[in-house]
């Protein structure tokens, strides 16, 4: 049988995403059922546990395929890019709804009714994706319930353009694995989110990107480096701020920073490291 990424297909010794017959062996085959995510974040757990360690996390208005539902979990493959792992099951709906916005500020929050003093109001990420069924004033008013501020939104369509100003962002986010917003983010989810946000499709993890993503550059001496390119090494990815600073999340700061990448280079070279990759991302 042909060996396949457990973090981006479904199967176990006993149940399997019906799509991959011929290509693992599985007790059972199933095609999974769309479902989507209320939460406005829901850690993504490698283990049916809350106590499991966070791979990534869904947000708001995220879809999915549920493999399993047993004892609070769901087995799920998260739709936009593919990432399988186990989620509560109270953060789903089986109602799938239409998006037709998407959160373009850092954060923002749902409130009960068009007016910021009421309350209780419900924070929600960047990329966060939303139904809005109506203008009303400064609000738009959401098919779920609830209104969001309507310049902290944006149609599908309108996408952002420059993903180093959105990276730039996330300054001094404490760093989380597996963490994708203001409250923590980690190394790939800062290029995952911010490219996302410029309608740019990103894989999960910085192994999957220093495979996937853009174009790989030569730059042996670092001295052709621009602004977005993104640079690798064993387990991390940093993008350049400009052709001298690299912006990353990291778990030496404990943050999102920037630093000089020589500064950068000569640290990791002092633990026998170095830079494996540089990949360029074309402007759409």
């Amino acid at each position: 049988m042909t060996k396949l990424d457990k973090r981006l297909h479904v199967f176990r010794d006993d149940l399997a995403d019906q799509s991959l017959q011929g290509e693992v062996e599985a007790a059972q085959f199933v095609a999974g059922s769309p479902a989507q995510f209320v939460w406005p974040v829901t850690p993504l757990h490698r283990a049916p546990q809350a106590d499991a360690m966070q791979l990534s996390q869904a947000l708001l208005g995220e879809t999915c395929r549920v493999f399993e539902n047993a004892n609070g979990w769901a087995w799920v493959q998260i739709d936009d890019d593919g990432y399988v792992g186990y989620v509560p099951v109270e953060s789903l709906s089986m109602e799938v709804l239409g998006v037709t916005h998407h959160v373009t500020s850092p954060s923002t929050h749902i409130y009960p009714k068009p007016d910021l003093k009421t309350q209780p109001a419900m924070s929600i990420p960047m990329n966060a994706k939303l139904s809005v069924t109506a203008c009303e004033g400064d609000y738009f008013s959401l098919q779920q319930g609830g209104f969001v501020f309507a310049n902290h939104a944006s149609a599908i369509a309108e996408q952002q353009q420059d993903f180093v100003t959105i990276a730039e962002k996330f300054l001094h986010v404490p760093y989380l694995w597996g963490g994708k917003t203001m409250l923590g983010i980690d190394c790939s989810g800062l290029v995952q989110v911010s490219l996302n946000a410029c309608g740019i499709k990103a894989p999960r993890d910085s192994d999957m990107q220093e495979n996937d993503l853009g174009l790989a550059i030569d730059a042996p001496d670092f001295s052709q480096l621009k602004r977005g390119d993104l640079v690798f090494w064993k387990g991390h990815v940093g993008m350049m701020r400009d052709n001298k600073n690299l912006l990353h999340a990291n778990g030496l700061h404990m943050m999102t920073v920037i630093e000089p990448l020589h500064v950068v280079v000569a640290r990791i070279a002092a633990k026998g490291q170095m830079v494996t990759r540089i990949r360029r991302i074309a402007k759409t």
